[in-house]
């Protein structure tokens, strides 16, 4: 890497890590349009003549009682389906911090910044919406859901740089994990002492086994099941499971990444099977469950838009957000004496911001815990997020498209590899750059056929 990176803000980092990052993007906006897709036909449906069937499909409750997980489908969608997302959002983080970009100090402060203000700002606007009146759905807007902000991305067909892309992807893995942190401590409503205590049996067994290397379905499965439904049981949001057994799982630092192992680990093991299944099912179906909010034609959806706390979301979820992640970076830029990358601007930051506002797996699970028992202000709130994540993908939009012609030229940069070493130029130091690769020769005439 070249040495200027000590310097600069949203530098693109490793080859290797870019590679990565590539690798999983591609992933995340599959699963992006499919959770548009569910969300979708979730807000179709719950607004047809047929709305009582997608109620009553929602509320079906199926598993064992005896166990307590006589649930609706809705709620196993949210505590199960959702604990997989979160399960590889912590692997995704734990990877970051141990074998990716992130271990270096230098690297990791801004996307925790990032995060930590384009959480608390939006918390604290919903907070001045709703002073005197219901405070339960401050965490709502503090939400980035990576997956929608890929799809948007996809849609408008943006070059956004590998830097960009990195820090986005970032920002919202720390984002999750800082929302799970706040859902199991604002959150649990009362707190089963005893099988929160035994939760950490079979995930104790869990952390054993994979750091012992087995990998064995059979073996792992059932423990994870285990500490998911003890943890269900305990009054603990049971997706807090899913990232205590992903923080279990070795991370392998390969020589590329300056450690002494080379090859995959058990976590990227993992994060490559179950990374699909979380993008294209567990949070597409999320979506589908709980997207789906009677709007009630032009007055109903007035009502909600007169609500403080849909105004109170939507404010947040554009303007929080905006500001939060942008005066972070700003902070940060500021102490640290950092420069943004002489290839982009303040512009940039502030379209990737308004992207950060795209709030809608996490926001809608924070709702439902949130406003269980008052159905009015749950179904506000779903709108104040449905229209908050759509105000923010349209700004963003709008920046980000105007600066479309600049990210081509990046790319085209970041594509220039002269040696042909198959790593482009500008991730290697020039002294590492090799002699122009010989042009290949043309094949004889009676070796073309």
């Amino acid at each position: 890497m070249p040495s200027t990176s000590s310097t600069r803000l949203f530098d693109r980092g490793s080859w290797p890590e870019a590679q990565r990052v590539a690798s999983v993007l591609r992933r995340e906006t599959v699963g992006g349009a499919l959770l548009l897709v569910g969300a979708a036909i979730a807000l179709v449906w719950a607004n047809s003549p047929w709305a009582e069937s997608y109620e009553s499909l929602r509320d079906a409750k199926v598993g064992p009682s005896a166990l307590h997980l006589d649930l609706s489908l809705g709620t196993w969608a949210a505590d199960g389906l959702l604990a997989i997302f979160f399960f590889v959002a912590g692997l995704e983080l734990k990877r970051e911090f141990v074998a990716g970009d992130l271990r270096e100090p230098r690297r990791a402060a801004l996307p925790i910044a990032a995060a930590v203000g384009g959480m608390a700002v939006p918390a604290l606007i919903f907070v001045l919406f709703n002073l005197g009146g219901s405070l339960e759905g401050w965490a709502i807007p503090s939400a980035t859901d990576i997956a929608f902000a890929l799809a948007v991305l996809a849609v408008i067909s943006t070059h956004l740089p590998t830097a960009l892309r990195t820090f986005l992807l970032t920002l919202a893995v720390v984002d999750d994990l800082l929302a799970i942190m706040v859902i199991a401590v604002f959150y649990t409503a009362a707190l089963n002492v005893p099988a929160l205590l035994l939760s950490l049996l079979p995930l104790a067994a869990f952390g054993f086994l994979v750091q012992k290397r087995i990998r064995s379905w059979w073996l792992l499965l059932p423990l994870a099941a285990l500490t998911w439904a003890l943890m269900h049981e305990s009054g603990v949001h049971a997706t807090v499971a899913g990232v205590l057994l992903a923080f279990t799982v070795p991370v392998v630092r390969s020589a590329a990444s300056g450690g002494p192992d080379a090859g995959p680990g058990l976590a990227e093991h993992f994060e490559h099977r179950l990374r699909p299944l979380s993008a294209g099912f567990a949070v597409p179906v999320f979506a589908f469950f709980s997207a789906g909010v009677a709007l009630g034609g032009f007055s109903g959806l007035g009502e909600s838009l007169g609500d403080s706390i849909a105004i109170g979301i939507m404010v947040g979820l554009v303007a929080g957000k905006a500001i939060g992640i942008t005066g972070a970076t700003w902070l940060v830029s500021r102490f640290t004496r950092a420069q943004l990358d002489e290839n982009l601007s303040w512009t940039d930051v502030v379209g990737l911001a308004l992207l950060g506002g795209m709030g809608f797996t996490v926001s809608l699970l924070i709702t439902e815990l949130a406003y269980v028992d008052d159905p009015e202000s749950f179904d506000h709130a779903k709108v104040g997020i449905l229209l908050g994540t759509v105000l923010a993908a349209v700004s963003a939009s709008v920046i980000l498209r105007i600066r479309n012609r600049r990210y081509r030229e990046i790319a085209a940069q970041e594509r220039v590899d002269v040696d042909a070493d198959g790593i482009p130029d500008v991730y290697e130091a020039p002294e590492d750059i090799g002699p122009p690769a010989p042009p290949e020769r043309p094949l004889p005439p009676f070796a073309q056929s």
